[in-house]
């Protein structure tokens, strides 16, 4: 009897008899089904954007069970039986939304849109659970889930658009001990009103979600009987078996049809997102239908689980509070491997990912496992199964084995009680038992580090400490009985007992001296392999987390570090150290800290987030001011809004994947594929051949220049594309395209130029026309002979950042008839990508017609460098005369497209001796990679940032260089970035050479009205506009700056191992106005369409145009009785439809759009005024409705498109902003903690107050991966190897700020900006270089707090880089400062004996 995989989706049946076994859950829902919600983000399990709820049935206890799991990774055919709900299934415009996708709307949570049907997911999951636990029922409304919690829900879920606080404010909105009056702004009550009551919000709980349909319980109660009967209950059709027991496990895999076949076992699969697949298994074997596998078991000695069981039951299982079997020693050892494995993933992830299979790619694949490292802490055993035995071992000794074969299956996981685990291994050699001791105390604690602090990041290095101690009466020593110290994840091939640190240790008390030879042991011991990131900070890592174990220990470390109170409002809790350290308070705090909370905030990240916003509405142009929510949020957040891969495949479709180029120049001698069978699967291969004739090899064509589509005979760069891969899915063109064997030869070719100086002794330049070089200001000369002080040829390096879009590139191309192609792209530059594929086609412009709808994120990646793959796609579905779509995996994308321009920077600056600069020249080398694209903009724009300061007189030198790295591009705040970050480097680098305050440099060469004039000619607009010298100020007053100064600087008198920094920063950003079309159409019925040439790309552009459209239309009834703002709708992108529409860039793009559909309805208003006062004068006052009816009776031309050209005395103005930001750095760790920033930013009057907090938000945490956490890097080819989720961090909520407040100052009237209004959607970015400069700080008072006597080696003397990640933190802070500090300890001792 052939078996079916049955299971339902959002209560539909679905019942299947054939399937591909590597299917994924997320692709069939994608292809299969209608529902659209879950989002294909990385492939790895690591953004969330796949997130959906997973329901399973018991049907003996009648128990559901729902958790979150990556879809991503989830194969198909694992879920039989089971039931999925996607966002669309909690609520949609057709049914009503859930109260989840109304507060996302209403607290302004969603900008692009692509991350919040997972963000959704994640947050229903726990909603639902904890709902589930027996705590109090909460008011009506609130659901029982904590504010920790509800925080932690969203923690595995990546956002790249909304800097997470308004997220994270809908998640506590469900919370029953929120304070609703501290959430963020919003739709449903006036911030600051006493009216933030529960009942004003979508009510939790009124709208029961069925997860589990009766129908599947009924199927699944009635196939019980016929599933007992058969052997293997799998689906032996689709390759796919599930066996009941060992035995059947092995008579499978030892029959003849497995011996020759490639199988994969699995149980959550979600080490595929760890180690990609390179090819197609022929058959899969479900590990969770063996029973053995999946028990758990607690005894006298411990608790067994099968290996199976998912790390997510490991947790509740160890959290779980059994008082009559547990010593409290065991409570605790039990609960802190809980709460590490806590940290382990993500909750969708451990939901999954199994206890077995996680230990297993530590042995087998070198996994830097953090469960490896904290169970063999524990003294843990395994129970392994090979084909001819079954062993019991040691944790350790398994993970020395030589890597287990895939024949090899884990069959348990013993975690032992530490007492037996203790007194098991008691007696070793010098030991001492004869004094009479107090009672042995158990001592366990686990540590890592890694650049996120609640998880979804590998560590530098784990570790786990297990001590049984024991107090002497008669010395009050602590002496050591036993020990296990764990270390993993520093570079070897697996977690590591430190036997000779432990056999050291045994028997000796806890001494300083002791802990001292303990570390010369230790560094003998955790050595790093050869070519691991990062080995000194590591090996440093390894000896701070044991000096962080033993410090509490210590008899002659009895300072205790102090928790001085902090002045930051609301963000303020007390909370528990949660590395065990000592802790205290302050003895004499100054007086204004007095009433305030105290902080620990760098040893934990359970902190609740808080924030305040502080915003003034201008009602002048009602609907314009309002904070509306976003046009189509809930869409968005329902996952019913349509993206292009949302777009259903059209019948006949193909997909396209690219064959990168891997080295940076060499010639093509041919391309091959591996006779595999992925590549079995592709259909053909389109390269630079198969364009037609009259096309051209064109893969960008724009006014700055153009670059080929595919590499030819000749590659110029690892990354470049060599074609593209054709096949029936989007699966088997990935798989199929890793099949590719490129044959290089670099006979007769020069070394490719991998470097700017490189570029420099070639001459390898691109030129920069005229009308974009910059301006220089003043005499260098005369600058530099005024100066008391000069600093000579200091040296900045800048690197790279990537775009980190969550909808990776995407197209759709179909043919149409008479040489016509349709192009659905997700782009900010349409018209370009019309242009281009018109030229690579050889077709007229007015046969391609390229529609872009809304852009999953962009950030200037989606411009230029999303048209290659649209033209790709073209070409593809051109020559073939089928439909061909392409959607690029993560690693692709993130080789292929570049990203911000590196920078190698030289300055040379005089300088009085009060700090006040009299002249600046700054030679920059701008890596551009291999073609222009838009680099001939970047001069200019960052000497125009460069200018926020009167240098006295400022000379530049900007060479573009032309190397063999991938083409970069336009990233949010182009050239203004690395120009703001050099202006704060001189700054720094002044004070520092000065020995005075930073601050007091910053505001001592502030512009003067004039001197801003001078720099920025032609765009500073009138005298009262310049408002940042009154912004500083009141912001250093409201934010408390001077008070928190002296705060810090006796905090850090105080604290040994924890420093802080503050600084401020301002911002001025010059932003240019281009062209833009608008067209206003009033249909028979009344409803009006919109259409511009700007596109959404998450940045609120429709919202704001609907609302202008809405006032400059409504003026027609001067007391505003006619609401038009629900009858508009804007339209998507057709080039076809509206012509020269230009690029979605700079951030202008929507106040352009604005005011080019205010001409037009200006001129609608114009038509229609007579017509009104006809009709009025008729029959008194009169409707919309019936105005338009009488404007169609009469041929009213209804209609009008205007194409908005600024004029050159407004086409440019200047945007002013600042921000303090605070942070606490770990010395030990180099973990940076954001404790607060105070940001203000001078929007005019904000035509969307909602949106542009939205936008500086984003924008600032966006700044803050640039600047603290995104390593991008390159091999010695070029290529990039931050390809994924893995290897790339961008912020998540645990590295934000812990206080983040925003103030938009509404500046007032601006005759010349489009209705008072300026720019917010770029500037913000660049004050997150007020988080570096804090942190700078912060390393200052930890250099000065070790640094030697003498003073030979300058404290404020060093280059920060950037981003200022955890090693470079603590390798400024000093990497052998613990050592330093026992040997003076000890040696002071000796000198008092």
């Amino acid at each position: 009897m052939a078996r079916k995989l049955v299971f339902a989706v959002n209560g539909e049946r679905f019942e299947l008899a054939q399937v591909d076994p590597s299917t994924t859950l997320l692709e069939f829902l994608r292809t299969q089904t209608r529902f659209r919600g879950p989002k294909l983000g990385c492939g790895e399990g690591g953004c969330g954007a796949c997130v959906v709820l997973l329901s399973t049935y018991h049907p003996v206890n009648g128990q559901v069970k729902e958790f979150s799991i990556s879809s991503c990774l989830t194969l198909l055919c694992s879920i039989n039986f089971c039931s999925v709900t996607t966002s669309e299934g909690l609520g949609n415009s057709e049914d009503g939304f859930h109260p989840i996708h109304e507060r996302f709307a209403g607290f302004h949570a969603s900008q692009c849109g692509f991350c919040t049907p997972g963000m959704c997911m994640s947050l229903f999951s726990a909603l639902t659970n904890a709902d589930k636990t027996s705590r109090p029922e909460p008011p009506g409304g609130f659901s029982k889930i904590t504010k920790t919690e509800a925080e932690k829900a969203i923690a595995g879920n990546l956002c790249r658009c909304t800097g997470y606080r308004s997220i994270v404010d809908v998640c506590k909105s469900f919370a029953a001990n929120v304070d609703l009056e501290d959430l963020g702004l919003n739709t449903f009550w006036k911030k600051g009103n006493k009216d933030a009551t529960v009942c004003r919000l979508p009510r939790h709980g009124h709208k029961r979600i069925c997860t589990f349909p009766e129908f599947l319980k009924s199927e699944i109660k009635s196939s019980m009987d016929i599933l007992d009967n058969f052997k293997n209950m799998g689906l032996p059709e689709c390759q796919w078996y599930r066996p009941t027991s060992i035995e059947e496990l092995y008579e499978l895999l030892n029959s003849d049809a497995f011996l020759e076949s490639h199988v994969k076992l699995v149980v959550g699969n979600t080490g595929s997102g760890v180690y990609k697949e390179n090819d197609l298994y022929d058959k899969y074997i479900d590990l969770k239908g063996i029973p053995e596998l999946s028990v758990i078991r607690r005894d006298s000695g411990g608790v067994s689980f099968g290996a199976a069981v998912t790390i997510s039951m490991a947790i509740e299982v160890l959290k779980q509070k059994n008082e009559s079997e547990l010593h409290s020693n065991e409570r605790l050892v039990f609960s802190k491997i809980a709460d590490h494995m806590d940290k382990v993933a993500t909750p969708f992830i451990r939901n999954m990912a199994s206890l077995g299979g996680n230990l297993i790619m530590a042995q087998r694949s070198q996994f830097a496992s953090d469960v490896a490292t904290i169970l063999l802490a524990a003294g843990s055993t395994i129970c392994l199964q090979t084909a001819s035995e079954r062993l019991v071992l040691p944790l350790e000794e398994f993970l020395q084995r030589p890597p287990c074969d895939d024949r090899t299956v884990l069959i348990n996981i013993h975690i032992p009680f530490s007492t037996s685990v203790m007194e098991s291994s008691s007696g070793a050699k010098g030991c001492i038992d004869s004094e009479p001791t107090k009672e042995a105390n158990i001592l366990f604690e686990t540590y890592r580090a890694a650049p996120r602090p609640l998880g979804n990041a590998i560590a530098y290095v784990n570790s786990a400490f297990l001590a049984h101690v024991t107090s002497y009466n008669i010395s009050g020593d602590l002496v050591i009985h036993n020990i296990h110290l764990a270390f993993g994840a520093y570079g070897s091939e697996h977690a590591v007992r430190a036997r000779k640190v432990e056999n050291f240790l045994v028997g000796k008390s806890v001494t300083a001296s002791v802990l001292l030879g303990a570390i010369k042991l230790l560094k003998e011991t955790i050595i790093p392999n050869e070519h691991t990131p990062h080995s000194r900070y590591r090996s440093s890592l390894a000896i701070a987390f044991l000096f962080k174990f033993f410090q509490p220990l210590l008899k002659d470390l009895s300072v205790p570090e102090k928790n001085v109170q902090m002045s930051v409002s609301s963000a303020a809790a007390t909370i528990e150290n949660s590395n065990g350290c000592i802790s205290g308070f302050a003895d004499d705090l100054p007086r204004r800290a007095s009433n305030v909370k105290q902080l620990d905030q760098a040893n934990n990240p359970d902190l609740i987030l808080s924030s305040e916003q502080m915003v003034e509405f201008c009602k002048d142009y009602h609907p314009v001011g309002d904070p509306i929510k976003k046009t189509g949020v809930e869409l968005q957040a329902s996952g019913e809004a349509i993206y292009v891969d949302d777009i259903p495949s059209p019948k006949y479709c193909l997909y396209g994947a690219f064959v990168n180029s891997t080295r940076p120049l060499a010639h093509i001698k041919g391309i091959k594929f591996k006779s595999t069978s992925s590549s079995q699967k592709a259909f053909t291969f389109i390269g630079a051949d198969d364009i037609p004739k009259g096309g051209q090899n064109v893969g960008l064509s724009c006014q700055y220049g153009t670059e080929s589509l595919f590499a030819h005979s000749l590659t110029e760069c690892a990354g470049q594309p060599l074609g593209i891969v054709i096949a029936e899915t989007q699966r088997q063109a990935n798989m199929a395209a890793k099949q590719a064997d490129v044959q290089y030869c670099t006979e007769n070719l020069e070394p490719p130029i991998l470097s700017v100086e490189d570029a420099v002794r070639r001459s390898s330049f691109f030129k920069v026309p005229p009308f974009l070089c910059p301006q220089k200001v003043g005499d260098l000369s005369k600058g530099m002979a005024e100066a008391d002080h000069k600093i000579l040829s200091a040296e900045v390096k800048l690197g790279s950042q990537y775009y980190f879009y969550m909808e990776t590139q995407t197209a759709l191309a179909i043919p149409d008839e008479d040489n016509c192609i349709l192009v659905y792209t997700s782009t900010q530059c349409p018209e370009i990508a019309q242009g281009t594929i018109a030229k690579c086609l050889g077709i007229p412009a007015h046969n391609v017609r390229v529609i872009t709808r809304r852009v999953g994120g962009g950030f200037g990646g989606k411009g230029p460098r999303s048209v290659p793959v649209a033209t790709a796609c073209a070409l593809a579905a051109f020559r073939l005369r089928r439909p061909v779509r392409m959607y690029l995996d993560r690693k692709t994308d993130m080789i292929m497209t570049g990203g911000r321009h590196p920078m190698h920077i030289n300055y040379s600056v005089g300088f009085k001796a009060d700090g006040k600069i009299t002249a600046l020249h700054v030679d920059i080398l701008v890596n551009a990679g291999i073609t222009a694209d838009v680099s001939i903009i970047i001069p200019c724009n960052m000497v125009s940032a460069l200018k926020k300061y009167n240098w006295g007189a400022l000379s530049f030198d900007i060479r573009l260089c032309k190397t063999n790295f991938s083409t970069k591009s336009a990233m949010r705040g182009p050239g203004e970035v690395q120009g703001t970050f050099i202006a704060e480097s001189v700054i720094e680098h002044v004070a520092s050479f000065l020995s005075i305050d930073v601050n007091s440099v910053r505001k001592k060469n502030l512009h003067t009205y004039d001197s801003l004039m001078l720099y920025y000619e032609g765009s500073t607009g009138d005298a009262p506009e310049y408002t940042l010298p009154t912004m500083i100020d009141e912001l250093a007053s409201s934010a408390s700056y001077f008070d928190r100064l002296e705060i810090i600087r006796h905090f850090n008198s105080c604290n040994k191992w924890r420093k802080r920094g503050i600084s401020l920063v301002p911002v001025v950003y010059q932003v240019v106005l281009r062209p833009t079309p608008g067209k206003v159409s009033i249909l028979t019925d009344g409803s009006i369409v919109v259409e511009v040439g700007g596109i959404e790309i998450g940045q609120g552009l429709w919202t704001k145009v609907k609302q202008m459209t809405a006032f400059a239309l409504g003026q027609l009834w001067v007391d505003g009785s006619q609401n038009l703002l629900d009858r508009v709708r804007i339209i998507q992108a057709d080039t076809l439809s509206l012509v020269q529409g230009g690029l979605t860039a700079g951030s202008t793009t929507s106040e352009a759009s604005c005011e080019a559909v205010r001409l037009s309805c200006n001129v609608l208003v114009d038509r229609l005024k007579s017509l009104k006062q006809s009709l009025e004068d008729k029959t008194g006052s009169i409707s919309w409705d019936t105005l338009i009816f009488q404007a169609n009776m009469q041929s009213v031309n209804l209609s009008e498109s205007t194409y908005w050209v600024p004029e050159d005395a407004s086409i440019s103005y200047l945007n002013f902003g600042a921000a303090i930001s605070e942070v606490e750095v770990d010395v030990l760790t180099g973990a940076t903690i954001i404790l607060r920033t105070d940001l203000v930013y001078d929007c005019g009057q904000s035509l969307n107050p909602a949106v542009d907090l939205g936008q500086i938000e984003g924008a600032f945490v966006q700044g803050i991966g640039f600047f603290m956490c995104e390593e991008y890097l390159e091999n010695s080819d070029g290529l990039v190897i931050s390809d994924g989720t893995w290897t790339y961090k961008i912020p998540t909520i645990d590295t934000i700020p812990r206080q983040f407040n925003v103030k938009l100052l509404n500046s007032g009237h601006h005759e010349k900006r489009v209705l008072s209004s300026k720019a917010s959607g770029e500037p913000p970015l660049v004050l997150a270089s007020s988080i570096h400069s804090a942190t700078r700080e912060a390393i200052i008072a930890a250099r000065m707090e070790f640094s030697s006597p003498t003073g030979s080696d300058s404290s404020s003397s060093f280059r920060l880089e950037v981003p200022a990640t955890m090693p470079v933190v603590k390798e400024l802070c000093g990497l052998d400062n613990v050592e330093k500090y026992l040997k003076n300890l000890v040696s002071s001792h000796q000198v008092k004996a």
